[in-house]
């Protein structure tokens, strides 16, 4: 009784709610003896090899990858609603269960957390709220001496909100008009060397006028990509780029992926309260207007 009435806590704690999760946490709630209060777990690593080697248990596997496409001659746009929201669907999102979103981790350049910021943020967007990123991913899993498994999970089709939250995100003219006014702030998630321009992906080089440089991986664990810093630890390094909880804050990144996980932090797990993403993103604002929209080069990461 005592086991049971623990879970019931547990899941009251986590729900209506967007944030972090422990591994030992999440265990505790996929081990509900009643399996319509398990929640539903998305491993959404872009290699499906890696799911077939092992993942969390009764996790169904959802690429991140599968939500983008080409649009209007830019690569790895965010899907129409009709698409996106089929795909949604199809991996049991549903507007009354939680959802444990996961990928893996270890050190740079292993970027997996990126999968899973994004696709919470598209959740969010299409009006899930009940959401846990497990702190650590399939490694921290690991490291708490929990097993991965082989067997295939597939959810049954979710039911999503009537209404989402599409006023998360921001388009390439709200970005314009929000760079360089007092009390906003445009954050470039990117790695320091590309938001310089010292690159070889990129159609043009550099950055968005008024953007600050803040590598997303100085969030995380050295070690493991998918392990989130010390609430204490987070804040330090925020504080010294100048990026604090008065701002209104925008950010953005190469294809969102870089942004999606800024946007996750400041918003669900540190609490600002004015945080969104521009979608686009640089993929994006390097080829508008006829590629003649202003871009900036050089400058050093904030706070270092």
């Amino acid at each position: 009784m005592k086991h049971i009435l623990a879970l019931a806590l547990l899941a009251t704690a986590v729900h209506a709610d967007i944030g972090l999760i422990s591994p030992a946490d999440a265990k505790k709630l996929l081990d509900h003896p009643d399996p319509a209060q398990r929640p539903i777990v998305l491993d959404t690593r872009g290699g499906y090899k890696d799911y077939f080697r092992g993942h969390l248990p009764q996790a169904h596997h959802i690429n991140f990858d599968t939500l983008r496409g080409t649009d209007q001659a830019v690569p790895v746009q965010y899907l129409p609603d009709s698409i996106t929201k089929a795909l949604l669907k199809r991996a049991g999102a549903d507007k009354d269960r939680l959802h444990l979103v996961y990928a893996t981790g270890a050190a740079l350049p292993n970027d997996e957390i990126l999968s899973t910021s994004m696709v919470v943020y598209v959740l969010e967007k299409y009006g899930i709220q009940n959401i846990r990123v497990v702190d650590g991913g399939l490694a921290g899993w690991v490291k708490a001496g929990l097993k991965p498994v082989r067997e295939y999970f597939g959810n049954p089709p979710g039911s999503l909100p009537w209404r989402g939250d599409k006023g998360i995100g921001v388009d390439v003219k709200t970005v314009s008009a929000h760079a360089g006014k007092p009390g906003n702030l445009l954050v470039d998630a990117r790695p320091l060397n590309e938001y310089q321009g010292n690159d070889d992906v990129w159609l043009r080089k550099g950055h968005i006028p008024g953007a600050i440089s803040f590598h997303w991986a100085r969030l995380m664990d050295g070690g493991n990509t998918h392990q989130f810093k010390s609430t204490a630890q987070m804040k330090r390094e925020l504080q010294s780029a100048g990026i604090t909880p008065d701002k209104d804050i925008i950010c953005y990144c190469g294809t969102s992926r870089e942004g999606s996980l800024l946007y996750f932090t400041l918003k669900h797990v540190l609490g600002y309260p004015k945080v969104r993403l521009y979608e686009g993103s640089w993929k994006e604002y390097v080829w508008l207007e006829g590629q003649s929209l202003p871009a900036e080069r050089g400058g050093k990461a904030a706070g270092k």
